[in-house]
Formats: structure tokens, C-alpha cells, sequence
């Protein structure tokens, strides 16, 4: 039984093809740990959003519930919003563990993976 939720946490766009490389790392998310019940969201301009994500997986009887902001800069949103967001799930869902993992822009492994697309880009002169 799945009984942790991973929620991947975005900007948002209207443009449709944006979504795509956030939906390609819970695609990948999901490959690696099948166990793992993972969803997108966004904060504006497209859905589902952060409340819509939790309250769909609450609804699935999951009760441990990290949201992970992929964002690349610690700007307003993922210093003040998003906490903020995160805060109000957890007072909607007073059964649920819910939690708010760090920005992806905080772990050192994601500045080494850039680098490495960077570098890799040396070699494919376009």
C-alpha cells in the first residue's frame, strides 16, 4: 500500500510545453520508486495547484506528504509563498504529515548536474 506522496512544486506557465520537464522528473520519480505516489503542481498560470495536488492525494488515504519546490533561485516565492502554502495544508489536514522539503536550488547536487550539462555543451558547437 502507498503511504508517501512526493508532490513536485513549480512556477507554472501557460504555455503547455513548460510542463514538460517538470512532468519528465515525476515520470522519472516514479520509475525509480513506484512506492512513492508523485504529482505535479504549480503556483500560477496552470493546473493543478499546490491545495488541488494535497487535497487529491489526501484523498487516496496518504498521510505523509512532501512538497519539493523545484525551483533553481530562492526568490519571494520560495522564501515567502511557499511556506506560507505549505502552512496552510498542514492547519486543512491536521491528520496528515505534511512537510516541505528544501528547494532543489539548495542542494549542492543539482549545481554539479548543471555544471555537467554546461561542460557537455563544450563539445556541441550548434
Amino acid at each position: 500500500m502507498v503511504t508517501q506522496a512526493l508532490v513536485l512544486l513549480a512556477h507554472g506557465s501557460r504555455d503547455a510545453r513548460w510542463r514538460e520537464p517538470i512532468e519528465a522528473v515525476a515520470a522519472r520519480v516514479a520509475a525509480l520508486r513506484p512506492q512513492v505516489t508523485v504529482r505535479c503542481a504549480y503556483l500560477e498560470a496552470c493546473e493543478p495547484s499546490l491545495p488541488a495536488a494535497v487535497d487529491q492525494i489526501v484523498s487516496l488515504g496518504i498521510s505523509a506528504i512532501c512538497v519539493q519546490p523545484l525551483f533553481l533561485g530562492m526568490g519571494r516565492h520560495a522564501r515567502e509563498d511557499i511556506p506560507r502554502l505549505v502552512e496552510a495544508l498542514i492547519m486543512r489536514h491536521p491528520g496528515q504529515r505534511i512537510w516541505l522539503a528544501r528547494p532543489a536550488s539548495e542542494d549542492p547536487a543539482l549545481a554539479d548536474c548543471l555544471a555537467r550539462i554546461a561542460l557537455g555543451s563544450l563539445g556541441n558547437p550548434t
